[in-house]
């Protein structure tokens, strides 16, 4: 018997709460981890968002394909299914949070990591990931003694924020959005924290540049934001563009003329970035969507890089109404996250003149729903 990952997020937990609890999905893409499965398997659950472990289902039979949507929603993406028998699914006020010491303590990806880092979210980034034998184990007998002698954890004000998501109906799919509050509480009140978190966004664009290049990759930086970029990228400065290589109409170009990093191959831009610390994050999304809304065929990845702190923000804007209803699709599945300490994490990489921009899909996180 195996242990493997179930992401859920709180509405398809939701969903399958109300459900009878005998098929669960998966994308197409993660069709070669699921042939791995076998019948006795056990699919570990958890949901995003809330980072509490939520369920057990073991593994009847599968995989199969099927497009018949599962909780009677339209162009259901978890056409990859298994025939499951619930052995715990616990009411979402007993979920147990992964921050609990003695939960934290005693899984190989949390014991060394301070809670505060998302250093430890690498591993609950993908349903289907394995876990080792101690850690599946552990968090398996730990969920049937929650289900038997249950303690009760309420959420927080924050996890109730996050389970505030609606419904927009689109032509070819539907999808969550979410609907952020106005406050902020990382916004700058006086002008020292304002340069200060400036200067932390230099930084980080910098950082951007530098492991482009060092990669070989061309480099583009917005013309107001170069001086200051260059006081702190020292390495490579030479692959750093004058002029963008790109045939696009002039609002393309004045909208990608802006975004904070481009890293581009030949004359092709292959990742764009928007550092976003302080301010609302909605400006850099909104860029992105319109590059998105001006060229829907640019196949390009999309990232916002923000503070560690930040990670729930940045998810629960990029729902908004207005970046769901693009002609290429939801800004969700064009755009992820990387946090600052990913970014300085991959620029500790020895050997990144020898690797593809792919590595930094490693860093990324995207939200599984």
């Amino acid at each position: 018997m195996a242990y493997y990952l179930n992401l859920f997020s709180p509405e398809t937990y939701a969903a399958f709460t109300h459900s009878n609890k005998t098929i669960t999905g998966f994308r197409n893409r993660q069709q070669g981890m699921a042939n791995r499965i076998k019948a006795g398997d056990v699919l570990i659950c958890y949901v995003t968002r809330l980072s509490r472990w939520c369920g057990l289902l073991e593994i009847v039979d599968g995989p199969f394909l099927d497009d018949t949507p599962i909780f009677m929603v339209k162009n259901d993406p978890y056409i990859v299914r298994f025939h499951v028998r619930a052995q715990v699914w616990l009411p979402l006020h007993e979920t147990l949070p992964i921050h609990l010491d003695e939960i934290w303590q005693q899984l190989s990806f949390t014991q060394s990591c301070d809670k505060k880092s998302t250093i430890w979210t690498s591993f609950v980034r993908c349903s289907l990931n394995k876990f080792t034998d101690k850690d599946g184990t552990f968090l398996a007998s730990t969920l049937l003694e929650q289900s038997v002698n249950p303690e009760i954890h309420p959420l927080d004000e924050k996890e109730q924020k996050s389970l505030k998501v609606h419904i927009v109906n689109r032509i070819d799919k539907v999808v969550e959005v979410s609907v952020p509050d106005n406050d902020d509480e990382f916004l700058a009140s006086d002008k020292q924290q304002q340069s200060q978190d400036v200067r932390e966004s230099i930084k980080m664009q910098a950082l951007l540049a530098q492991i482009g290049a060092r990669m070989g990759l061309r480099i583009w930086l917005p013309k107001a934001d170069r001086c200051r970029v260059l006081k702190e990228w020292k390495n490579g400065t030479e692959l750093l563009l004058d002029h963008l290589p790109l045939n696009y109409d002039e609002a393309t170009l004045s909208t990608i003329e802006q975004i904070d990093v481009i890293w581009l191959k030949g004359r092709s831009i292959v990742r764009a970035f928007e550092v976003e610390h302080t301010t609302s994050i909605y400006s850099g999304l909104l860029r992105m969507a319109d590059l998105l809304a001006l060229q829907p065929n640019m196949n390009i990845n999309l990232h916002i890089v923000a503070p560690d702190a930040r990670k729930g923000k940045v998810f629960q804007e990029i729902r908004r109404p207005v970046f769901s209803l693009l002609d290429k699709g939801p800004l969700f599945e064009s755009c992820s996250y990387i946090s600052y300490s990913n970014l300085k994490e991959l620029s500790k990489q020895k050997h990144l003149n020898r690797m593809t921009d792919a590595v930094v899909d490693d860093y990324a996180e995207k939200e599984e729903l």
